[in-house]
């Protein structure tokens, strides 16, 4: 088969869809100050406004609830963040209530922040998953105390695509008195999102996983929501996140969503029957695979499969010898020789979640690359596993 190049991480980013390239190179042009009420400034406004709507339609909400950020990390962090207020004015105040319940397999940004607040006062309860990454909200129930001010879960993880029930989640958590945050990242732009239908209280997304800019993202605050900002000083994004706005990158944030509504449906579909070609061709010619994340309740175009006796780095060189990009997880955790903690919280052996490989399929992914797949990927851990001294074939 002739040599090409396929990526299959789409998880970690996504290319420029061409709609969005466009409107970012006109972009170059609105160079105003948004705060500046001179005609340059106002252009620079109105546009920024324009995006403001689109990504508050794609998600069901209002255009006052929708604020900018630099990323989806910075999203996580600003709502973990009002946990640390603690002035009995401030517009965040909780009542008291200064304490984190989320999972065993969140986001880096979100874990690293939560142990961050569990060395002040804070408490901290880590839920933990079911073979497929799936919590049990009974669990839920007996972790919501009267302290718990905020429950933080993921709506799909980023390494296994499980989605959980955010819906439930937040029903569960209102009933209790605790706010809701979903990291919604991997989801919003794969799937159906509408935080009316949620009922959530706060929502991140990041642009650079829906085929637009990096260095972009946006957090959904429902109105009369407790809020406090992360980052001080001037008065834009109606004092909630301060610093000249980031114009080019929210350009091109609001052309992706716009995108997204019009190619997502069809996508989603689309994507499935490859990543179920892909998976059944994988399980077929390769012997002693374990396929991660729930059968049913999973993103599209994600597939988390370990190898046994075949490790994930070796792997993903070897493919990437053959000109095929895939992950060993999350890129934020990349530079860790450790296990993945989401493989890991779902109980799967530690040298089981060493050999697991993340294959995420996007809106540019064909047949052709699902053959091109698996053309390669047997020889490559048929070779692995022959250099093992520990593998022997069952």
């Amino acid at each position: 088969m002739e040599h090409r190049t396929v990526y299959l991480d789409n998880n970690a980013t996504t290319p420029l869809h061409p709609e969005v390239k466009k409107t970012l190179i006109q972009g170059l042009e609105v160079f105003g100050n948004p705060s500046s009420m001179h005609s340059f400034g106002r252009e620079a406004r109105e546009k920024i406004e324009d995006a403001r709507t689109s990504v508050a339609q794609f998600i069901g909400a209002a255009a006052g609830e929708i604020l900018f950020v630099g990323s989806g990390s910075e999203a996580n962090n600003t709502v973990l963040s009002l946990l640390r207020c603690e002035s009995t004015t401030c517009a965040c105040a909780m009542s008291g209530r200064h304490d984190l319940v989320t999972t065993a397999i969140e986001h880096p940004c979100v874990l690293s922040t939560a142990t961050n607040l569990a060395q002040g006062k804070h408490g901290v309860t880590y839920l933990s998953v079911d073979q497929y990454g799936r919590i049990d909200l009974d669990d839920l129930r007996q972790s919501i105390t009267d302290k718990t001010g905020l429950v933080s879960i993921m709506m799909a993880n980023n390494e296994i695509g499980t989605i959980q029930d955010i819906k439930e989640i937040t029903r569960i958590a209102h009933e209790r008195g605790a706010l809701v945050h979903t990291d919604a990242v991997q989801a919003v732009g794969k799937i159906p999102v509408n935080v009316r239908d949620l009922d959530v209280d706060f929502l991140s997304l990041s642009a650079h996983k829906i085929y637009g800019p990096k260095g972009i993202g946006a957090l959904y605050v429902k109105k009369g929501t407790p809020y406090c900002p992360l980052i001080l000083g001037g008065h834009q994004e109606s004092g909630r996140r301060a610093g000249t706005e980031n114009s080019l990158g929210i350009f091109g944030l609001g052309k992706a969503v716009e995108m997204r509504a019009l190619e997502m449906h069809a996508e989603e579909s689309r994507l499935l029957h490859l990543k179920q070609t892909l998976r059944d061709g994988i399980v077929a010619s390769i012997p002693d695979v374990l396929v991660m994340g729930h059968p049913t309740h999973c993103l599209p175009g994600t597939l988390n499969v370990s190898f046994v006796g075949a490790e994930g780095e070796a792997i993903l060189l070897y493919l990437d010898l053959a000109g095929i990009a895939v992950s060993t997880g999350s890129a934020c955790a990349s530079g860790s020789l450790d296990p993945s903690h989401v493989i890991m919280a779902t109980g799967v052996p530690v040298e089981n979640a060493h050999g697991s490989i993340r294959i995420s399929l996007g809106r540019e992914n064909t047949k052709d690359d699902v053959d091109y797949m698996l053309h390669h990927l047997p020889p490559i851990i048929n070779r692995i596993r022959e250099m093992s001294t520990t593998y022997r074939r069952k």
